[in-house]
């Protein structure tokens, strides 16, 4: 099935674009277009400011990696690439210059995913809730998602168990 056919359903919208989000994805986007798809994890949260292994593990739980991963979610919304870029973001990301067909580019796709990351830091800091946040607002399901992603972080070794 096509992404346009998928994106035919309804969709929800909200605006959440700043003056600095939109000169950061655009700047990304051109960056993005020359940056081998291997080092894109790495300059993205370098670019961004967060942790590389999140938006590994991010990937990772969406998609497998699959940067060609499209999902229909059960509310009508679409989930595109590896990190699984919701069509709630769709509308802003146009205002800034990134219409939805790019976030079938592996690089695009996971600069998108760090600059959705930041954006959840900047809110709730640099914690796990941000990260869950990435996934849900919703409480319970934004950290059932956080822990998914710590476990994925302690499966790589990379993250010691939480001690019970």
């Amino acid at each position: 099935m096509s992404l346009d056919r998928l994106l035919a359903g309804p969709r929800s919208r909200r605006c959440v674009a700043h003056t600095l989000g939109a000169l950061t994805l655009s700047l990304a986007a051109l960056t993005s277009a020359t940056a081998r798809a291997d080092d894109c994890f790495e300059q993205a949260a370098v670019y961004q400011g967060v942790n590389p292994l999140i938006l590994r593990a991010v990937a990772w739980h969406e998609s497998k990696g699959d940067p060609a991963a499209v999902n229909r979610n059960s509310n009508g919304s679409v989930d595109v690439g590896q990190a699984q870029i919701n069509s709630v973001h769709f509308s802003d990301l146009k205002r800034l210059g990134i219409p939805h067909r790019a976030l079938t580019d592996a690089c695009v796709n996971i600069y998108v995913a760090a600059w959705l990351i930041k954006q959840k830091m900047v809110k709730y800091g640099n914690t796990w809730r941000a990260i869950g946040a990435y996934h849900s607002e919703s409480p319970k399901e934004r950290d059932a998602y956080a822990r998914s992603i710590q476990k994925i972080l302690v499966a790589w070794g990379e993250l010691l168990p939480a001690a019970r």
